[in-house]
């Protein structure tokens, strides 16, 4: 078989497979990252929200701070609340992980809102999130994006 060849059939697999092949799960000190992943945006005047859970494996709990992304001139966690019977959203603040406990950020609760969007998120790319934490530091972990209506990772 050609060079050529095989090289067309890796990058083919490559480009069918790049969604899967995103970050599953990454780690910092005691904490862990899982399933990151993000929804499309509509255009850029709209924001986006990106999803993951964090778990501490530590003894002391740990506590996110800040969250940014190149793709946006702004990120926040925001948590949805309801508020007699009115759904509400808004920033967070800062979000504690619970020593030997986790967190999950996902539709309908704490999430990951990027607002001011440079360019869109598409559907089959990723996008890259980097997570600020009070004792463990900084992490920048790699999320794949699904579609603007997904409920969670594809």
């Amino acid at each position: 078989m050609k060079y050529s060849s095989i090289f067309s059939m890796v990058v083919t697999i490559f480009i069918l497979t790049g969604p899967s092949l995103a970050q599953e799960q990454a780690r910092l000190g005691d904490l862990v990252i899982e399933r990151p992943w993000a929804r499309a945006s509509i255009g850029t005047s709209r924001p986006a929200a990106a999803y993951l859970t964090i778990r501490n494996e530590g003894e002391e709990s740990d506590t996110l701070l800040a969250v940014r992304t190149p793709l946006s001139g702004k990120a926040e966690v925001h948590a949805m609340t309801n508020d007699s019977g009115v759904m509400r959203m808004g920033p967070a603040g800062p979000v504690e992980i619970p020593a030997g406990g986790e967190v999950s950020l996902a539709p309908g609760g704490l999430h990951i809102m990027m607002m001011k969007l440079q360019a869109p998120l598409v559907k089959g790319k990723s996008i890259e999130v980097t997570l600020k934490f009070e004792r463990a530091g900084e992490i920048t972990i790699t999320a794949p994006i699904y579609g603007p209506g997904a409920t969670r990772p594809e």
